[in-house]
């Protein structure tokens, strides 16, 4: 057993068996619906939805590797399709040894012998092809899905807030798990899918015309073709039957990419992410990042879980499952034998109940199992998944994007930028309420502005609307006196850097946690080191095991025999030996403190105001309840250090919590769903208002 220093004895471990494939390493502890949908109704899918299966197949079609193994594919499922008629014709071919048995009472050996091996050898070939259809549609999945997860991880990454919300609570993002993930594609279960229709009704045409020729000379033998197709049409169910593991296992991957490629995934479904997103400008660097990661980790991008399948194909051509193959039809080969060899009244009945029971069969197995209408309902089903994909790509974000560069002098950034409302109002979607009506204000280039207010009184809304995550539902918004929606956002958001009082951190290390702040600067190690110093986040950094390699959290990348614990399907299972054999943490990153989790959002703030060698640094920082959580030495060291930058930034602050920064401001707006109060601080006080009100009250305490 584990001891409880984490180390682990070795005799125990070798009770611990390992086995490495791909990219996983697996450990196993040795052991001493019927379908609903109206013919009508998937019609009307698949209609629908056609131009977009087209288009499917057109970009599927590009693929270099598809281009290759899809005609493979299609000639070995048609190879394969045939093989239920051709043996059935050899069998037919035992009639012809009936009526000379019968009258002579011998049996013509080269006509039998020529059978049996026919039909023997119909058996080998098709666990051949079924073989050969393994080895295609693996290496085929993967291209495509590797085709299909960076284009709708773009698609996805580059809708706005507005946007993305709307898609979120419609339920319109039905973007299949498969298409962001490196596992079986939607598009390439619609290949399989269509050609198991089409290959179904390849065998039932063949082998009915099959059973027609040998039995058209015999009495109501097409009845008796007939009858044989009536067993597998009655009786297509289109159930699957769920495979279970009993051995307890464990299974984890440490490659890097891999583990990057989920992290990536999680940061952009995370709805808390979707602001530093699109204000940060990181949809283009983190589709890059995501590329390379898919890229280096090659052919061995799949989940665990799709291991077993390809695992398979390692027994499908074992001599075991031939020999089942050919020991299945045994049975039929030597009853006719005993018919011949006894003739009887009704010889050419026995051997025409071996037909029917040859076609029978044929269809008993996946895909031929199940019913081509229940094919067709999930082929229906799978196509409106494609059309996702395709529409998602097509969405116009709500925050229509602008065609002026800004500014027209970079350099002009290094004295701020000036920010000016003119009666803004502002409603969020689906709300009646106005989060503000009829704001006014203006803050100079360099400035320090703070925004005061109770909760709700929309002091978060007015930095939102700078950063242009949403429009104004009426008036202007002018940035260096120039209309906001007609500068480019990319441009407009990368001269500004913000921290959301919703600030979100990222499963990825903390390097990039703050690096992503500028993804200019996302690889320069010291600048990162330098928005941590700034951002008061250096010196507990330092103290992790790890440093700034430190994972915050991450995807669970760790598979199970059964959860931990479960009670379902037998006693519970403790996992912790062969956790500690495969060295797998039970936790995933450090527990940091909500005031040690701000101060990497302040330092992502902080790594826009540090300028690169071709370009300067953010000209405003936008702060939205930055000390919420932070102690008062922390508090006061930030307040510090936004002072210094005044007069080369604009700074806007918003809080609820009147501190020492608003001595200092040039200017204080008091808001209450509209701008009630505004000047500095020793104007606000002389008159008396509410600002002054509530700065009493707030310093009370401390006099």
């Amino acid at each position: 057993m584990a001891t409880r220093t984490g180390k682990v004895d070795p005799q125990d471990a070798r009770r611990v068996k390992h086995t490495h494939i791909g990219i996983w390493d697996l450990y196993e502890e040795c052991q001493t619906d019927k379908q609903g949908s109206s013919i009508l109704e998937t019609y009307t899918w698949i209609r629908e939805s056609s131009p977009y299966a087209v288009r499917m197949l057109r970009d599927i079609f590009s693929i270099r590797r598809v281009q290759i193994l899809l005609p493979i594919f299609l000639i070995v499922e048609v190879l394969g399709s045939l093989m239920p008629a051709i043996s059935l014709w050899y069998i037919g071919q035992l009639l012809r040894l009936i009526e000379p048995a019968m009258e002579t009472r011998t049996v013509d050996t080269t006509v039998f012998v020529h059978v049996a091996v026919g039909h023997l050898a119909c058996a080998v070939a098709t666990r051949l092809f079924k073989y050969l259809r393994r080895c295609t549609i693996f290496p085929m999945d993967i291209s495509i899905t590797q085709f299909y997860a960076g284009r709708t991880f773009h698609s996805i990454v580059s809708l706005d807030v507005p946007t993305y919300t709307q898609f979120v609570h419609s339920g319109k993002l039905g973007i299949p798990d498969s298409d962001l993930d490196s596992t079986s594609s939607v598009e390439c279960e619609i290949i399989q899918v269509s050609t198991n229709i089409t290959m179904t009704v390849v065998r039932l045409l063949s082998q009915f015309l099959v059973l027609v020729t040998v039995l058209r000379e015999q009495q109501d033998g097409l009845l008796l073709a007939i009858l044989s197709f009536s067993q597998p049409i009655f009786h297509w169910d289109g159930t699957r039957k769920a495979v279970a593991r009993s051995l307890v296992w464990v299974a984890t991957t440490t490659n890097k990419d891999f583990i990057r490629m989920n992290a990536l995934k999680l940061f952009v479904h995370d709805p808390r992410c979707r602001k530093e997103v699109v204000t940060g400008n990181l949809s283009e660097h983190i589709t890059a990042q995501f590329r390379e990661s898919v890229q280096r980790v090659g052919g061995d991008a799949v989940d665990f879980i799709e291991l077993d399948r390809i695992l398979s194909i390692k027994d499908s051509l074992s001599a075991v499952h031939i020999l089942r193959e050919t020991m299945h039809m045994l049975p039929q080969i030597i009853f006719t034998l005993r018919v011949v060899q006894k003739p009887m009244t009704l010889p050419l009945y026995l051997v025409s109940l071996v037909l029917m029971y040859q076609v029978s069969n044929s269809f008993s197995s996946p895909p031929f199992s199940e019913s081509p209408f229940s094919q067709f309902v999930s082929l229906a089903k799978k196509f409106t998944y494609v059309r996702t994909v395709y529409e998602i790509e097509n969405v116009r974000n709500q925050v229509v994007d602008g065609t002026e560069s800004f500014p027209e002098d970079k350099q002009s950034l290094r004295s701020g930028i000036s920010i000016e409302f003119r009666n803004v109002t502002f409603q969020y979607p689906g709300n009646e309420k106005y989060a503000f009506h009829n704001v006014s204000f203006k803050i100079g280039a360099g400035q320090l502005c703070v925004i005061v207010g109770i909760n709700g009184s929309g002091k978060s809304t007015v930095l939102k609307l700078i950063s242009r995550v949403y429009d104004p539902t009426e008036g202007t918004i002018l940035i260096d006196d120039r209309d906001i929606k007609t500068l480019k956002l990319a441009d407009l958001r990368s001269a500004m850097s913000i921290l959301f009082q919703d600030y979100a951190h990222f499963p990825v290390p903390i390097r990039e946690n703050i690096g992503l702040g500028n993804p200019a600067l996302a690889n320069d190690d010291d600048k990162i080191r330098e928005a941590a110093r700034l951002g008061g986040a250096e010196e507990f950094i330092d103290d992790l095991p790890d440093g700034f390699n430190t994972s915050l959290e991450g995807p669970s990348l760790n598979h199970y025999s059964r959860f931990e614990g479960s009670s379902s399907f037998g006693p519970p299972i403790d996992f912790s030996f062969l956790r500690s054999v495969a060295g797998i943490r039970s936790t995933y990153g450090p527990a940091l403190s909500g005031g040690q989790m701000q101060r990497l959002a302040v330092s992502r703030t902080f790594m826009r105001s540090l300028p690169s060698e071709t370009e300067p640094s953010a000209g405003m920082l936008l702060f939205d309840e930055p000390s919420a959580s932070l102690d008062p030495k922390a508090e006061h060291t930030l307040f510090e250090r936004l002072r210094k930058l005044r007069g080369s930034k604009t700074i806007i602050f918003s809080t609820h919590r009147f501190g020492n920064l608003t001595r200092h401001a040039d200017l204080i707006l008091y808001m209450d769903e509209s701008v009630h109060e505004q000047g500095t601080h020793d104007e606000l006080m002389r008159k008396g208002g509410e600002y002054a009100h509530v700065w009493n009250l707030q310093a009370e305490p401390f006099l």
